[in-house]
């Protein structure tokens, strides 16, 4: 009910009503992204905090680092915890715990993620989360290929996706001025919503004429 609460804040914005129902409906990965990104942003996070995180998304952090790509253990406390062990080779298992409590992770950023099939496959056969869509996205928008953009975006009818919409607007919101993080999502965005409207336009107007060509007619 927290996750839902919070990450259903993360996703209404500057609305005052959070958007819980929204909440519901995000696949894991993408709702746990959203919750670690509000709290500690792209810096190192502390792991223990995490699991707990993970785990009330129905995930582990293990999952996060080996499945899912978005987590990576920084090892800085690690690091120092095996000097501290060779120094003592008497009660190793003591060091090892600590180390385990005190080390960092920290969310891969978007152009950090090089699997081939983020996007387009997930682990197990599952549905492909949100922020995989995104990032890849994010991708093919960088190297410039607008048709694949758009390609993509038709394939998997992204551009009536409200949820979609919902999550790349928080993640716009989330990321910081002025960096290139920003300034892709919101180019991105942009692009679908002038894509959307001009996609529509020719219906709309080959409506309209054949509405006048009745009205001709009636004449």
């Amino acid at each position: 009910m927290v996750v839902d609460f919070v990450v259903g804040r993360v996703l209404a914005g500057d609305h005052e009503e959070g958007e819980s129902a929204a909440a519901d409906r995000l696949d894991e990965p993408t709702a746990y992204y959203l919750l670690h990104r509000h709290d500690f942003g792209q810096d190192d996070a502390p792991v223990g905090a995490c699991i707990l995180y993970a785990t009330a998304c129905g995930l582990s952090d293990n999952e996060l680092v080996r499945d899912w790509d978005l987590l990576v253990k920084t090892g800085n406390d690690d690091a120092a915890s095996e000097s501290a062990g060779e120094e003592d080779s008497e009660g190793a298992e003591e060091p090892a715990e600590e180390s385990s409590a005190g080390s960092k992770v920290k969310l891969k950023a978007w152009n950090q993620r090089r699997g081939r099939s983020m996007g387009y496959e997930a682990p197990g056969g599952r549905p492909v989360p949100l922020i995989d869509r995104i990032h890849r996205l994010l991708q093919l928008w960088k190297g410039g290929d607008v048709h694949k953009v758009d390609e993509y975006l038709d394939e998997h009818g992204l551009r009536r996706h409200e949820l979609f919409r919902r999550v790349l607007q928080s993640l716009i919101e989330l990321s910081k001025a002025a960096s290139e993080e920003r300034s892709l999502l919101e180019s991105l965005s942009n692009h679908i919503g002038i894509k959307g409207a001009v996609r529509r336009a020719p219906q709309l107007s080959l409506l309209g004429l054949e509405y006048a060509s009745a009205e001709k007619e009636k004449e």
